[in-house]
């Protein structure tokens, strides 16, 4: 399926709004969706929405709640998501950040029980838009482990990403945006549904022994599980998103004991944004990130590569590319995308009719 951005976003605004959803967070969390994937980032596209609707219908998602906070003292600041839709909460989240942050220079805010959040880059960049910097470590909790801590073979973690971005004054920002596990499972997903197999490397069987199909993660009993990447230091910083996303800020980790059937993947998110104002000289720092970022970028290519990009380059590649050519969906996460359309009473014509 070959569809524009703005008519699927058409599409899952109307089937959440269907769900309950108010239209103004409906749009937000179809235009987060439909935006993950023009950036290339497929895996927390809009192949979540039938996931989301499943949340609403069995009261795990309450779309009507908003961030609140729950713990105000000057720099630091802790939001409750209230299980609430996750992209709404969490862009209210980094409004309240942004804000803190041009007060006093530095704001860390603790985000917890919030559902499924999405791309954490968009949060990267939201506050880069504002010219701040930010760095955001989330853990997943909801369900079961998923992905293996280096050096074992069974799982005690999910994916924690990991995110910093950068503002530029030219809106091309650097942002870093990671799953701390070898891949997403999102793209594992994507893999699945498209018959593909998975990555070398990032995929172990329940027997923990290395596999490259997904459905001994999707399909096996017991699953298999993934594995973080780069090594131990993949695995430790997979460590200590879950201190610092799941134990500070969320107190709601992996751990035995704690809500692993809540029926929904929920994150919690510590954030520390940096007003570079606040440090006095913003000139002399654009200046010299500027003169680095060209320096780098003046880098001769290694055998294989076109040129070294920096981080933030490849999803505004393939957004353009996107948006000119549309998107491509496969087969079965559009039928997925129509199933859950139908549930909620919208019937493939009239999907149809709103692309």
């Amino acid at each position: 399926m070959r569809i524009q951005a703005d008519r699927l976003t058409r599409v899952v605004t109307t089937m959440l709004e269907r769900a309950g959803v108010a239209p103004d967070s409906a749009l937000v969390c179809a235009g987060h969706l439909v935006a993950s994937n023009l950036k290339g980032h497929d895996s927390h596209g809009v192949g979540m929405a039938p996931a989301y609707l499943g949340w609403i219908a069995a009261s795990r998602m309450f779309p009507e709640r908003h961030a609140q906070v729950i713990h105000d003292r000057g720099a630091v600041l802790v939001v409750d998501g209230q299980f609430g839709l996750g992209q709404v909460i969490a862009k209210e989240t980094m409004e309240l950040a942004i804000a803190r942050a041009r007060q006093t220079g530095i704001a860390c805010v603790g985000l917890r029980s919030a559902c499924h959040i999405g791309r954490i880059g968009a949060y990267g960049e939201q506050c880069a838009d504002a010219g701040l910097i930010s760095m955001h470590y989330v853990n997943v909790v909801g369900h079961g482990p998923m992905v293996a801590p280096f050096g074992g073979r069974e799982p005690r973690m999910v994916t924690n990403p990991y995110c910093c971005a950068l503002p530029r004054p030219d809106g091309d920002h650097i942002v870093l945006d990671f799953a701390t596990s070898a891949i997403a499972v999102g793209k594992l997903r994507v893999a699945y549904k498209k018959g593909e197999a998975a990555p070398p490397g990032a995929l172990m069987d329940a027997d923990g022994k290395p596999t490259t199909d997904p459905a001994a993660f999707f399909e096996a009993e017991p699953a298999g599980f993934l594995l973080p990447f780069g090594l131990h230091k993949g695995g430790g910083l997979q460590i200590l998103c879950e201190l610092l996303g799941g134990a500070l800020a969320g107190h709601w980790t992996m751990r035995p004991g704690a809500d692993r059937a809540y029926g929904a993947s929920v994150n919690n998110m510590l954030s520390i944004v940096i007003d570079p104002g606040a440090f006095g000289d913003e000139a002399t720092y654009e200046a010299e990130a500027t003169a680095m970022i060209d320096y780098i970028r003046a880098t001769r290519p290694a055998d294989g590569f076109s040129k070294v990009q920096m981080p933030g380059d490849p999803e505004r590649a393939a957004m353009a590319e996107r948006l000119r050519d549309g998107l491509t969906i496969d087969d079965n996460s559009w039928r997925d995308l129509v199933d859950a359309a139908a549930s909620v009473g919208l019937d493939e014509s009239a999907v149809a009719a709103l692309c």
